[in-house]
């Protein structure tokens, strides 16, 4: 069976324990909404194997995804006369020429010719610029390993600071008499830079596995990059405070704006998820997502509108997310916990969030720190900057203070 039926059945079998829960929901409670703790018990058991079940889908269909691409033709058929081109006409950390040398002095295979032929990429502050066909796959697995990746604006920037310029307030149109001068009005402009805050990691490998013929240790690094720089970057970009990272979307002046304030400490309604939706312009909800911790999904599951139905609903159709009030939903660790005065749900337009690339990422050989363990470390580190452009297109759902 393939991946797609797999999912496609899993989607259906999902669908089907959670409209068992709704109903076992519905039958147990009493009109306070209370059941006893065997049924409570019961009940969470399932809503926990469908929240298992999504895991497995979602890692289900990047494998599906990952086997087309490679399936994929990665050239283009031959129209006409082959022409011989030399790999090294790229130049710079392009070249093919750059990549093996790497990659040579990574796998301890130094000399004279690697580290001359390595002086295109080599920084100031020690280490090399990785080649430019490994430096596209660090930014596949960040985006891979990084929620907020997907959903934000992603630029790049060649070095130094980026100013981005934008209106703080807009011209207007006046109802004039005959003759009358028509009043200026302009729009009046305000910048925002963004910086290049420094993010790294350290990965360690034993000498036997690094001289391993078997051992990718391309794919090693890259991957264990991806894991942890993509974490620090989710949580940065979610509550990042500015100093020496980027300042997150829940940053309490410059972030995301006030949407709804809930009235209980603990709890949110349904009508206050709907008010949150409409806290925000039309024109911005084009595109919006809600963004929350597991904890305050598990809330909300058991949300309904004013009719009785489930606000929320689980996908069936193969590669789609859930749906909360026909909008994606994401889930991110990072959120705050639903609990008193935090603030449990994002909802807007994330891509009014910008994230600023510096391009040419650093892997550095350390051959001497982790000796006497026999291990060999590799220091890999980029540059990247994030703040909210615009904070009316992005609302939040603050807990009632206890």
């Amino acid at each position: 069976m393939s991946n797609k039926s797999k999912v496609l059945e899993m989607r259906q079998k999902r669908a089907d324990i959670w409209n068992r829960a709704r109903a076992f929901l519905n039958e147990r409670s009493d009109e306070n909404g209370m059941m006893s703790a065997e049924d409570t018990q019961e009940y969470e058991r399932m809503e926990k194997e469908v929240v298992d079940m999504a895991a497995v889908i979602d890692r289900l269909e990047r494998a599906d995804q990952m086997d087309r691409e490679m399936d994929s033709l990665v050239t283009p058929p031959l129209t006409g006369r082959p022409q011989r081109q030399d790999p090294d006409a790229r130049g710079g950390t392009r070249s093919e020429s750059y990549r093996q040398n790497f990659w040579d002095h990574m796998h301890g295979r130094s000399g004279y010719d690697v580290r001359n032929a390595l002086q295109v990429g080599e920084l100031s502050e020690g280490g090399y610029t990785v080649p430019d066909e490994f430096e596209h796959t660090l930014v596949e697995a960040l985006e891979d390993e990084n929620v907020m990746r997907g959903v934000v604006h992603v630029i790049t920037t060649a070095s130094g600071d980026r100013k981005i310029p934008m209106v703080v307030s807009r011209g207007a149109a006046s109802w004039i008499e005959e003759e009358q001068q028509i009043p200026e009005s302009d729009d009046a402009f305000g910048q925002i830079s963004l910086s290049a805050h420094k993010v790294g990691c350290m990965i360690k490998i034993s000498s036997e596995l690094l001289h391993d013929s078997a051992f990718d240790m391309a794919a090693y690094i890259a991957r264990e990059f991806g894991r942890r720089v993509g974490a620090a970057e989710e949580d940065a970009i979610l509550n990042g405070d500015g100093n020496h990272k980027p300042t997150g979307l829940l940053h309490d002046t410059l972030g995301a704006q006030l949407g709804v304030t809930s009235a209980a400490p603990a709890a949110f309604t349904a009508d206050e998820i709907i008010d949150l939706q409409h806290s925000i312009k039309a024109g911005y909800r084009r595109k919006a997502v809600f963004i929350m911790n597991d904890a305050a999904i598990q809330k909300l599951r058991k949300l309904k509108d004013g009719t009785g139905n489930y606000l929320w609903q689980p996908n069936v159709l193969y590669g789609q997310p859930d749906m909360l009030l026909n909008t994606r939903v994401l889930t991110s660790n990072y959120m705050p916990l639903p609990t008193a005065g935090n603030k449990a749900i994002l909802y807007g337009d994330m891509s009014q969030y910008w994230v600023a690339d510096r391009e040419g990422r650093s892997l550095q050989r350390l051959n001497e720190l982790y000796a006497d363990k026999d291990q060999i470390g590799f220091k890999i580190t980029q540059r990247m900057d994030g703040r909210l452009i615009l904070p009316e297109a992005v609302k939040v759902l603050q807990m009632k203070a206890a």
